[in-house]
């Protein structure tokens, strides 16, 4: 087959995996000749703490990656293929990487933030300047952008429509694999002088406790947890909502940097094994909310940094230092409500926060303590592991009810109630608040509540061992209620 071009070059992102990955795919069968680059971008990396689990997970894929390619080369006639590794600026680097490697054209995958738009067509204008081409392509969700829209032709902000839309558009096409090993002859040897590839130390960070936590890292360890979950998909539906119990699939940090592939995981939902899996239906679900907020950012770029629905930036938040004080109390988990406490320790000390409780500490955030959702959002997005713009700021927005399809301004979840149906026995809180651990289950949801005997017992003295609530839910109630009355009067 007659190729297009003689070299080229695919930049790694998003998608840290070397099997059906879009641009690896039309590179290999574009090219004669393909090299790989990944870039530790540091107009990214210069922002972020000096222990960052994310930058560690991504650095260890990174070398999975390379690993993979090494030995895609050596089966296919291709010795010495690997990737090249570069710590720079991606604006910088990737120019002068293309002119170093004589390439013709440069391939990679979408990436629909803003801040990455304005990168890539940066990159984009400096290599058409130097007479490279850009090729990008669709990569980490099933439908981006405007594939799947109205009958009036606009985008969805509804998430139900937009489900049966997207169930009805899906089929074997937009799920097939893209082929790689049968083009990986292609695969370039990385030249010597580029062959190593600098250590985290090297990038400036130091390592933090992901190896502890037993985080599972490269395209291996996604394998091995959808492995794991595969058979726990059936379950799905009966135990996602319960932080005690193994029920999601963990698979967050692994969709956000590609080290999985989207399709697989949507083909596996949508299987004749889980044809009628209530659980695969739910998860598939999931899924579908990944695309529905990645097309919201793509489409409504707005909401970014402002309420998607602009009459809600009419809402005056808590400010001044009595609100700076409710939010450090809300970071440190030192709120007096035990599961947003606990909930707040794990993601301060695991990176990971289960779904059923993002939504719990978000609303107590918003609607307990009145505290503008931007100021939450920007805290999980220094936290997660998972972190994505689109689904940490669309889940935000839904919770504050400023969002797409947003839960009404009126449903405010009680952290007690919540706590005493997803937690009932208390296992979460106990491992994540050791103060409270000899509580029996009866009491530690709200621990003011139990008597002195019960406390003494316990070896809880509220106000020293753990503090009372910074709040009272149904007064708080009462005050986001007339705090929302600016919406409903406009």
């Amino acid at each position: 087959m007659q190729k297009k071009y003689q070299a080229g070059l695919i930049w790694f992102r998003r998608d840290l995996r070397a099997t059906d990955n879009a641009a690896l795919h039309h590179a290999l069968k574009a090219c004669k000749q393909v090299f790989c680059v990944f870039v530790f971008d540091r107009d990214i990396l210069d922002t972020l703490p000096r222990a960052d689990r994310r930058v560690e997970f991504i650095h260890e894929s990174v070398l999975s990656l390379d690993g993979q390619l090494r030995r895609l080369g050596d089966a296919n006639g291709s010795p010495h293929a690997g990737l090249i590794v570069v710590h720079d600026h991606a604006g910088n680097a990737l120019p002068r990487l293309a002119a170093e490697l004589a390439v013709d054209a440069v391939f990679a995958n979408h990436d629909d933030e803003p801040q990455s738009l304005a990168r890539d067509a940066a990159v984009q204008a400096a290599l058409q300047a130097q007479g490279v081409a850009w090729h990008s392509f669709k990569d980490h969700v099933i439908f981006e952008r405007q594939e799947v829209l109205t009958l009036a032709g606009k985008p969805y902000t509804v998430f139900t429509p937009y489900k049966n839309a997207w169930l009805r558009k899906v089929d074997d096409f937009y799920l097939k694999a893209y082929p790689i090993e049968r083009y990986a002859a292609a695969l370039a040897a990385v030249p010597d002088e580029k062959r190593t590839i600098p250590s985290l130390a090297g990038l400036g960070f130091e390592k933090t406790n992901l190896s502890a936590l037993k985080i599972p890292t490269g395209s291996e360890g996604g394998a091995r947890l959808f492995e794991d979950f595969r058979g726990r998909m059936a379950n799905y539906k009966a135990t996602r909502d319960f932080p005690a119990v193994k029920g999601p699939s963990y698979l967050g940090v692994h969709l956000r940097f590609g080290t999985v592939s989207i399709r697989q995981m949507a083909a596996a939902a949508l299987s004749p094994e889980h044809r009628d899996s209530e659980g695969a239906a739910t998860w598939l679900s999931e899924l579908v909310w990944r695309d529905f907020y990645a097309q919201i950012l793509s489409n409504f770029p707005h909401a970014v940094d402002s309420a998607f629905k602009p009459e809600y930036d009419a809402i005056q938040w808590e400010s001044g230092e009595q609100a700076d004080a409710l939010f450090r109390a809300w970071c440190e988990g030192r709120t007096g409500y035990p599961l947003v406490d606990a909930t707040m320790a794990q993601i301060n000390q695991t990176g990971y926060m289960h779904n059923r409780l993002r939504m719990v500490t978000a609303s107590f955030l918003v609607k307990d303590l009145g505290i503008d959702w931007r100021r939450g959002e920007r805290y999980f997005a220094e936290k997660l592991n998972d972190f994505d713009l689109s689904a940490n700021n669309g889940g935000w927005q839904w919770a504050a009810s400023t969002g797409c399809d947003a839960q009404p301004y009126f449903r405010i979840f009680n952290p007690v109630s919540q706590s005493e149906k997803f937690d009932a026995d208390g296992g979460f809180i106990r491992r994540y608040v050791p103060a409270l651990a000899r509580l029996p289950a009866a009491a530690i949801h709200s621990p003011w509540l139990a008597g002195p005997l019960e406390l003494a017992a316990a070896g809880v003295v509220l106000g020293k061992d753990y503090p009372l609530p910074i709040v009272r839910h149904d007064e708080a109630r009462a005050v986001t209620l007339q705090r929302y009355a600016v919406v409903k009067k406009a």
